[in-house]
């Protein structure tokens, strides 16, 4: 590997080796939130088949029951451990990331922008969440996934024409073998509630990749048919399993969606454009400004639409120059993103609140719409923006604009999260200290702080294992 080339892979390293050390600054290896509910579904008997073989296991993420063994194994269930995993699968989709920009050639200012958007602390709640650490590895895994489709989709027409080398034959044939393995290995193993956006997308790619061959050729390529099944198979696999789940929902006003919307008709728009926003500002900074502001929601909307407008341009760019063309990897992850908000709205609108899509839990999801959005500015800016007409050099603004507002934002955004980082830390300690005397915490204190609203003798129950294992914060 030459010295040029590991400088596209130092960045995702340095950006890895950052949020390891914010997760430091950030926590305590201490179980609260979502951790009570898998303490008392699997701990501590984590090697029972019984509790593997459910009907609903795939909604269950099975890559989970091999980390859980792990942890319980060698670290004695600590929640750092899954936050460490977490990291290290982020660092993995920058080097994914990484090897298409550098492929592309695209510009260092697009990348190091790209790279700075990925390790953005704007995702500081699925970071300091180690039960999210299987979510990470899924995005990692369908970013690879896409990577591996754009090489297909780039070399068609060389295969086609005859005119691919035979090291490029053979990568090729590698390539098409993994776009039929990886979705069950990815929608089985990993994915979860996440495999709905990843499979349409991959869907929609393979019809278009079969149509738009049978009209340039006249000849479809049966294969992508293949690569469909394959995508769908599992899929459909998913869902099956997911029909046998029962999902708990803390907050759930349990009406109607007839009901909500005759109330509050403008709920659905206001949910989209407030998800729209926290790509550039986080949910705390944003009511932090619009406090000082004194602006109400104002400015949420306005960066919002903006945001969304950034959706519009890049769309705009890919038909008016047909990026799809030579590389269908960013119109995948616009697509892509606009979908995680439209499945974020149709999961949580049950709460009733507009802001629940700002939620920084959520910013894994969005985010991959805005790489696709990037991705198509810095390419169509490579291909067609050197020529000097009054129209492309208004959208090069408008682009430029775009990403200048998403830079600012996630530096307000990042900043703040390095600042509130301490505070973090000592909300972990109290509640470790709570952990350790949690027999004589009284019920609403528990619930507060441990974050977990389906009662608090759940809370002692999962803490009582724990301590019964000398695991987490009892473990010597």
């Amino acid at each position: 590997m030459n010295s040029r080339k590991k400088l596209w892979y130092f960045v995702p390293l340095l950006g890895t080796v950052l949020c390891m050390i914010y997760i430091a600054a950030a926590t305590k290896s201490v179980v609260y939130s979502d951790y009570i509910r898998l303490i008392n579904s699997y701990l501590p008997d984590v090697w029972n088949p019984k509790k593997f073989f459910v009907a609903d296991v795939l909604v269950r993420i099975p890559v989970n029951y091999l980390g859980r063994i792990i942890n319980t194994l060698l670290f004695g269930y600590s929640a750092t451990f899954d936050m460490v995993l977490g990291v290290l699968c982020l660092g993995g989709s920058g080097f994914v990331l990484a090897a298409y920009c550098r492929r592309k050639e695209i510009g260092v200012f697009w990348y190091l922008l790209l790279m700075f958007l990925l390790f953005s602390l704007n995702k500081w709640e699925m970071l300091t969440n180690g039960t999210g650490w299987c979510h990470f590895l899924a995005f990692f895994g369908f970013y690879f996934h896409y990577l591996v489709f754009d090489r297909v989709w780039e070399r068609r027409k060389q295969e086609r024409a005859g005119l691919l080398a035979e090291e490029e034959k053979k990568k090729d044939q590698k390539d098409r073998r993994r776009l039929c393995w990886l979705p069950w290995l990815l929608t089985l193993g990993t994915a979860g509630p996440y495999c709905g956006a990843y499979s349409a997308v991959l869907l929609f790619a393979c019809a278009a990749a079969f149509f738009l061959d049978w009209k340039e050729e006249k000849k479809p390529d049966w294969r992508y048919r293949i690569y469909g099944f394959h995508v769908l198979a599992p899929l459909l696999l998913y869902l099956l399993s997911n029909a046998f789940t029962v999902q708990e929902y803390a907050g759930a006003t349990g009406r109607s969606i007839g009901e909500v919307l005759g109330d509050n008709a403008a709920l659905f728009p206001k949910f989209l454009i407030k998800s729209f926003s926290s790509m550039v500002l986080g949910e705390e900074v944003m009511m932090d400004y619009l406090t000082r502001l004194n602006m109400g929601m104002a400015l949420g909307y306005l960066i919002g639409f903006l945001v969304l407008a950034g959706y519009f341009l890049a769309l705009w760019m890919q038909i008016r120059y047909s990026v799809y063309q030579k590389t269908v990897l960013p119109l995948m992850f616009i697509l892509w993103g606009g979908l995680n908000h439209l499945l974020v709205l149709s999961a949580r609108w049950i709460f009733e609140k507009s802001s629940y899509g700002m939620s920084s839990r959520y910013a894994l999801q969005y985010q991959v719409g805005i790489f696709g959005i990037l991705l198509t500015f810095a390419i169509v800016k490579k291909w067609r923006f050197a020529e000097k007409k009054a129209a492309q050099r208004a959208c090069w603004l408008a682009a430029l604009g775009i990403s200048g507002i998403l830079f600012a934002g996630n530096c307000c955004t990042t900043w703040r999260e390095i600042k509130t980082a301490p505070y973090r830390k000592e909300y972990a300690r109290e509640v470790e200290n709570m952990a350790l005397h949690y027999r004589d915490v009284p019920d609403d204190e528990l619930e507060a702080r441990f974050q977990y609203r389906h009662g608090p003798e759940k809370i002692r129950r999962a803490l009582g294992i724990l301590e019964e294992q000398g695991w987490n914060v009892f473990r010597d």
